[in-house]
């Protein structure tokens, strides 16, 4: 049974399509548009993934959207209702875009399905899943678990914001919800809005910022904002926020409490944002472990799935796996809206399909997130050829020594090779690469290649056979999830003096023997690379460690910010030609910055005017 999946027309559009209960292909298309966060209709992920299964859409069985539009609307309208006449002017901005477009979804997406294969049977072949089933679907099928609690936690689906789901074999159905405007997602919104950051795309920020603070604001936001129960259920005091009928996410009685209003994007970051940013990531952390410990002792199983917009706060994973309420704990790599599509796809082919669920003996069904779109190697040159890179092309040991060479001299690289990621991490497909040795590198990546906020944490990749020896961690941890600390062999003592700094004066002091994946609480987002996985990039850095005697890199996303991950070649040269990256790999090419036509140079002058 061959089904796609599709989520749309919010953020993060993308497609998945399942054969028979495996998952074939997943693709975000802002890799394919270059558009961030791109919300339309996935014609290109959609094409991507019918070529990467030789099939068309008229051979499909089932197209599955990953939310229901109807509900969605009833939400809008009982919220606009229960607070008239207050928020009459969101109400005219929001109304114009449901009755034009998003409530007849149904039509709308059988449109395009037919624009793109005229042969698509039509309604009897499209089907809708409630967004938290979806979420939960693309948690609880790709895992490595027979049964397993799925917890859902983000912004708001139709009207659930937290849920809560049991899944056995192929069967999974939702328990338990935690209905808007309460949301643990949209309070971490909140905070993201009110320091300064965009929402739905800064919230990263805020948690990168969190350890340069000290949660001082805690006990307001407990008695003021959040009502949590001892089993971790909460509720929100509205009259501190906006965002049911407002234009903006808080009110003013939230700067009020919190010494004055939200930060310009534009101003600079103050400790007041460095501690609002420890705060609510203290009380989100106190929220999740409270829910999970309820969980497991009520349902008495071992295993956890985390999925939704909450469970990439990779800070708080680490610390439900640490707890031990859960004896094990799996994470959606792609667990914001994009996922939706493969839960979607997942749902309806083990639900409405009846397909079989195989379990990998031990290991998920995602394929490492190696789902998108790959590039045979004559491709690779004929692409970076008329893009007008100069390039020399070695067999791959010589191109992996090369690489290894360059990153053991502290040079920046690119790195695109293989089958590109799904989700929001760069995994070592499409990444920018640097040696965790070096000092300045953090610095030199964050503002010279990444052109973003100096604050900002790079992630380690680590073989897995030596994460133990390097992390305060010895288990998988293969999407960049999980946050564990550097073991105290490997770190570096701070000087009375340097105790003495706070906030972003903390910043350049190193921490540990590989300083630029060593947060500034001795933390790291980690990274297991395994040679069954991902062997190109476990080849890589097992010569990085035979150079240097160190089985870690620096590993971030291959893009600038305000961009999507380069997919394609010529998006890969593109940002090498415009940013401090000093070498690049693509499949057997490598390119050095000094050799290229310094008239292809690109400027990415004015980009982030509105990132």
């Amino acid at each position: 049974m061959k089904v796609l999946g599709i989520s749309a027309f919010y953020h993060d559009s993308a497609a998945a399509l399942i054969d028979d209960g495996r998952i074939v292909a997943a693709a975000q298309e802002e890799r394919f548009t270059r558009l961030k966060h791109d919300a339309g209709f996935p014609h290109h992920a959609i094409a991507y993934c019918l070529e990467a299964g030789e099939t068309s859409l008229g051979k499909v069985d089932l197209v599955v959207f990953y939310d229901k539009p109807f509900l969605k609307f009833e939400r809008l309208l009982e919220t606009y209702v229960a607070y008239a006449p207050r928020g009459f002017q969101s109400f005219q901005k929001a109304m114009p875009v449901w009755l034009k477009e998003k409530l007849f979804q149904k039509s709308l997406i059988l449109g395009e399905l037919k624009r793109i294969d005229a042969t698509f049977a039509g309604a009897v072949k499209l089907a809708f899943t409630e967004h938290h089933l979806s979420h939960a679907a693309s948690a609880f099928y790709p895992s490595p678990f027979e049964e397993a609690v799925v917890l859902t936690m983000d912004g708001v689906g139709e009207w659930a914001t937290t849920s809560v789901g049991i899944g056995r074999g192929r069967d999974l159905s939702i328990v338990r919800e935690i209905h808007f405007p309460h949301s643990l997602g949209l309070l971490y919104s909140a905070f993201t809005y009110f320091t300064g950051f965009k929402v739905n795309s800064g919230e990263y920020k805020l948690m990168g910022l969190a350890p340069y603070g000290v949660p001082r604001f805690e006990k307001l936001i407990l008695d003021n904002l959040i009502d949590i129960k001892q089993d971790g259920s909460f509720r929100l005091n509205m009259a501190y926020f906006d965002y049911c009928t407002g234009l903006k996410m808080t009110s003013a009685k939230f700067d009020s409490l919190f010494e004055g209003p939200a930060r310009k994007p534009e101003d600079l970051l103050t400790q007041r944002e460095m501690d609002l940013a420890a705060s609510v990531q203290s009380v989100l952390e106190s929220v999740v472990l409270r829910m999970t410990r309820s969980l497991a002792q009520e349902f008495g199983i071992p295993n956890l799935c985390l999925a939704g917009g909450v469970a990439l706060n990779c800070v708080a994973n680490g610390k439900i796996l640490r707890d031990g309420a859960f004896n094990n704990v799996w994470v959606q790599p792609a667990s914001g809206d994009a996922g939706g599509a493969i839960g979607a796809a997942l749902a309806a082919s083990h639900g409405m399909g009846n397909v079989a669920r195989t379990l990998l003996m031990g290991k998920d069904s995602m394929s490492g997130s190696y789902l998108g779109p790959s590039y045979a190697q004559g491709e690779i040159e004929k692409r970076l050829t008329a893009a007008g890179a100069r390039y020399q092309v070695f067999d791959e040991h010589e191109m992996i020594g090369k690489t290894a060479d360059a990153l053991a001299e502290e040079k920046a690289v690119g790195w695109c090779q293989g089958r590109m990621e799904f989700g929001p991490r760069a995994l070592g497909a499409r990444s920018i690469l640097g040696d965790p040795r070096s000092p300045k590198m953090q610095s030199v990546l964050n503002l010279k290649v990444k052109f973003r906020e100096s604050f900002r944490p790079f992630a380690p990749s680590v073989l897995r056979e030596d994460v133990a020896d390097w992390f305060e961690m010895d288990c998988d941890s293969p999407y960049m999830l999980l946050v564990a600390d550097v073991v105290g062999r490997r770190r570096l003592a701070m000087t009375p003096e340097q105790q003495k700094l706070f906030g972003i004066d903390r910043l350049n002091i190193p921490r540990s023997d590989i300083p630029a994946v060593t947060h500034v609480d001795y933390s790291a987002r980690i990274q297991t690379v395994s040679a069954e996985t991902n062997p190109l990039y476990h080849a890589l850095i097992s010569a990085f460690k035979a150079r240097t005697g160190c089985p870690v890199l620096v590993n971030t996303s291959f893009n600038v910010r305000g961009e999507p991950l380069v997919c394609a070649p010529e998006d890969a040269f593109r940002c090498f030609m415009g940013t401090g990256l000093d070498y690049l790999a693509v499949g057997r090419c490598v390119m050095h910055k000094v050799d290229q036509d310094p008239s292809l140079k690109v400027s990415y002058e004015n980009h982030f005017a509105n990132d």
